[in-house]
């Protein structure tokens, strides 16, 4: 009996996807300091400023998985939204905001 539920547990965990958080979910140190958290939000994920001049500011918005995302970008100071992607490597996070797909800017966050 021991043997069959250990044999079925093991089948069970291997044919389920894994459950660990996507890369892009975690705190964050934006350039000028501030620390931005990016959590699930319903299908999305949403990052907030959680320290420093704009705390409690939402950010942005992305959906995707793995090591890329697409959304909107807020910028905290001037409150304007521009469209964004994010790509994510070896504990950073590269974000490029756009105005008009031509006018592009892009920080680097660090995994903190």
């Amino acid at each position: 009996m021991k043997t069959s539920i250990l044999a079925l547990a093991t089948i069970f965990a291997l044919s389920t996807p894994a459950l660990s958080a996507e890369p892009i979910v975690g705190k964050w140190r934006a350039p000028g300091g501030g620390i931005v958290r990016v959590s699930p939000c319903g299908d999305a994920f949403c990052a907030t400023v959680i320290s420093g001049e704009h705390k409690g500011k939402s950010v942005g918005q992305m959906t995707g998985s793995g090591k890329t995302y697409k959304g909107s970008v807020t910028d905290p100071r001037d409150d304007r939204t521009y469209s964004g992607t994010v790509s994510i490597s070896s504990g950073s996070l590269k974000l490029t905001g756009c105005a008009l797909k031509i006018f592009c800017k892009t920080q680097t966050w660090i995994r903190i």
